[in-house]
């Protein structure tokens, strides 16, 4: 039976909890996320205003045509609750706490917004223009050593990934993209990952999460699972830097490195998980790291995914799939959205056991063969 079908037989635990601390726990989940919601969706709706000013003084973008159904704000908005419910529906099965998401103090949540509407403007400049190079014009210290395909200003975003300012902003923006539904996305990976360490000692479980960014799964992983340890794998030491800082947990190390160069022995690890990477990666750069995670996990070992919705996963959003690479500056995209992820993984020896969507996102896992 898949994850996605499985009961859990944990629910006694909290029938056996008197209803009103059932009750309010969902109300206070109810409200945290409700809270998100609107802090995100205003600030959105702000963003598209100071746009729509904005490209009075712009040069004129080319008109974007969507490929396809585009949801409305009605669908994405009941697929957004779906995806509440089953994020609560995991706490009440015991698979994860109650998430603490929005945890910035009142003087960081103004700083940070402060931040994301002075960048508003520099990200409108570079779409009208064309702009995405910026970060490769000159590049210094480590960023002369990256990659070139990964030296360049994704979604426009000012320092692509090469500063400690982009990376303190870097998961607002993406919450005002998907109306903070980001952490709950990310969380659909804990639903595998607690079946698994069901099985096993944590203590013993050997995880790495590659292109952790600033901890955004690492850090809410090792929260729900007291006893494990984990390890961030990315290229950018200022995101790496971040993370570092918001960690509260010896549990967590941190390496940089590159996913399609993994330094781990063959046959080391026990589960590695990725969130949003492989729709940022050339086609080549995806099957070097699949080949990679193959090598490094152990036989019976899963690789835990979360990405973007491919086209067909659920048609309905296909139209809407297709904006992002003509809204936004990601070069990658549009071959990610066809790529057979099944396939790619099953030559490898990984074999897909289930896949789920999630609102924007698509869950998976594979296991590599014993």
């Amino acid at each position: 039976m898949s994850v996605a079908d499985e009961k859990l037989r944990s629910r006694g635990r909290d029938r056996s909890r008197p209803p009103f601390l059932n009750l309010a726990r969902r109300s206070r989940y109810a409200l945290t996320q409700g809270s998100r919601v609107a802090l995100y969706t205003l600030h959105s709706e702000a963003m598209r205003r100071m746009n729509r000013r904005l490209q009075k003084d712009l040069p004129d973008t080319p008109k974007v045509t969507p490929e396809g159904p585009v949801p409305s704000q009605r669908r994405m908005l009941a697929d957004i609750l779906r995806l509440f419910a089953d994020d609560m529906r995991a706490v009440e099965d015991g698979l994860y706490p109650l998430p603490s998401d929005g945890t910035m103090t009142p003087s960081e949540l103004i700083a940070t917004s402060r931040a994301f509407f002075k960048d508003v403007p520099e990200v409108a400049r570079r779409r009208a223009t064309g702009a995405h190079q910026e970060v490769n014009e000159s590049p210094e210290g480590f960023a002369a050593a990256l990659p070139r395909y990964y030296r360049q200003n994704f979604h426009f975003q000012t320092d692509g990934w090469l500063s400690e300012d982009s990376a303190k902003l870097y998961d607002f923006q993406v919450d005002v993209l998907f109306s903070g539904a980001t952490a709950a996305m990310r969380r659909r990976a804990l639903v595998p990952f607690a079946h698994i360490l069901r099985r096993k000692d944590q203590r013993r479980v050997a995880y790495v999460d590659l292109a952790c960014g600033t901890g955004g799964l690492l850090r809410p992983a090792l929260r729900a699972f007291p006893r494990l340890k984990g390890t961030g794998l990315d290229l950018s030491e200022p995101y790496l830097n971040v993370a570092r800082s918001r960690a509260k947990t010896h549990r967590a190390s941190y390496v940089t490195a590159m996913a399609e160069e993994l330094p781990f022995a063959d046959n080391s690890l026990d589960i590695v998980t990725c969130v949003f990477l492989f729709h940022e990666l050339p086609p080549k750069i995806r099957r070097q790291v699949v080949s990679e995670v193959a090598r490094v996990l152990k036989p019976g070992g899963s690789f835990l995914f979360v990405d973007s919705l491919q086209t067909g996963d659920v048609p309905d959003y296909d139209g809407l799939l297709s904006l992002f690479p003509q809204l936004f500056h990601e070069p990658y995209y549009s071959s990610y959205l066809t790529e057979d992820l099944t396939g790619l993984c099953s030559a490898q020896g990984l074999q897909e056991q289930w896949m789920v969507p999630a609102f924007v996102s698509r869950v998976a896992e594979f296991v590599k063969g014993t």
